[in-house]
């Protein structure tokens, strides 16, 4: 269907697409073989009507993207990394270089505290993963020669509480909204894969056009990975059992206004708690049960950011609101008993976010086109 032949509304506060995007956005868990049918039946909405809107709302820029996510932290070595830059250096510039010209970083934002605390100098925050076999550490050096950044702190990982955006059901949640079950720990161990299965990672994982998005979106995908539909889905079934498929996302461009001028949220807040040497996991579990976050994990954040090792993001059109959320969280860990020594938040600013790759391909090429030997950059 062309973008003449639809008149159809591509505002996310619009009821049916709202209805479409509360299942869309992070409730199509691991990998499905119909995902656009899944989404109609769960929203209970005939399956012309889910397509025409997706669609819609991917041409209007009320989507972003549509893609099958991976659990990237499972097949490739990745950290999120805080970089600090001496006064004469442009933030801007080191921002569009990691956006533009380096692919392996993901998520780029500027984030900044409402006062002057520890770790407020390092201004820019990115997600970075190499493929298994090479190191952060070096990697990290490089995009810092190559930016001029002065320091950075690289903190992986070391569990995972809660991974799941769904900005349009968070709409407003009550602070204090939970889970009645702790949060599930997932771990970050690493999968190894074979060639057929980055054959088959490779085709999946990238984005699909406007009109890719139907019932039968996977045969085309599995005719540029070389193998027949049957066989591509029972690699992706594979994958999808060792822990490596996340979730198939329409993903929302929840900072930018959108075609119809609207924004899906306004602030993106990254929450520090420090708690005690031995109790991350069970706090983690505790924080991560909250509907609110977009993400939760167990980060070092070392001497920098005064160890805290509790970190989760949340959005909110309201600066007080999202205020709010965290509150209700740092209250709980008070009522159950666990003491947190120093907490912050680093509000986010400019921002952008795109798919990291992962392939050792693509690393290889990239980094040899730097003038860097790809064995020296090896673990």
């Amino acid at each position: 269907m062309s973008q003449a032949a639809t008149s159809a509304p591509i505002a996310h506060t619009d009821p049916i697409n709202a209805q479409i995007l509360a299942i869309s956005e992070d409730r199509i868990a691991g990998f499905v073989r119909d995902p656009i049918g899944e989404i109609a039946e769960r929203s209970q909405l005939p399956i012309d009507v889910v397509v025409e809107r997706i669609q819609a709302m991917l041409r209007g820029g009320t989507i972003r993207r549509v893609r099958q996510t991976l659990m990237a932290t499972n097949l490739a070595e990745g950290a999120l990394v805080a970089w600090q830059f001496p006064p004469d250096r442009s933030v801007d510039e080191a921002f569009d270089f990691m956006f533009q010209h380096d692919p392996f970083s993901g998520h780029v934002v500027t984030r900044s505290t409402d006062a002057a605390s520890p770790g407020s100098n390092y201004r820019l925050w990115t997600t970075v993963k190499v493929p298994q076999g090479y190191s952060l550490e070096k990697h990290c050096a490089l995009l810092a020669k190559l930016t001029g950044a002065e320091h950075f702190r690289v903190m992986p990982a070391n569990r995972i509480f809660a991974l799941g955006v769904g900005h349009v059901r968070r709409k407003g949640m009550e602070p204090g909204s939970k889970s009645d079950e702790l949060a599930v720990v997932k771990n970050t161990e690493k999968v190894e894969l074979s060639e057929l299965d980055w054959r088959v990672l490779t085709a999946l994982k990238r984005e699909l056009d406007v009109e890719e998005i139907g019932p039968d979106l996977w045969r085309g995908r599995a005719e540029e990975a070389g193998v027949p539909l049957d066989e591509f889905f029972e690699v992706a079934e594979s994958l999808n059992k060792r822990g490596v498929i996340g979730r198939f996302s329409t993903f929302l461009e929840h900072v930018k206004p959108h075609a119809g001028g609207e924004r899906v949220t306004r602030f993106n807040a990254l929450f520090h708690w420090a708690v005690p040497h031995g109790r991350e996991i069970e706090a983690g579990r505790e924080v991560g049960r909250f509907h609110i976050l977009t993400h939760c994990y167990w980060r070092e954040g070392g001497d920098e950011f005064r160890n805290v090792n509790i970190m989760a993001v949340a959005h909110g059109t309201e600066k007080e609101t999202v205020l709010a959320h965290k509150r209700a969280i740092d209250e709980h860990l008070a009522s159950i008993g666990i003491p947190v020594s120093y907490t912050n938040v680093f509000w986010g600013g400019r921002s952008e976010i795109k798919p990291s790759e992962i392939s050792p391909f693509a690393y290889r090429d990239w980094v040899a086109a730097r003038g860097v030997d790809p064995d020296d950059m090896r673990a």
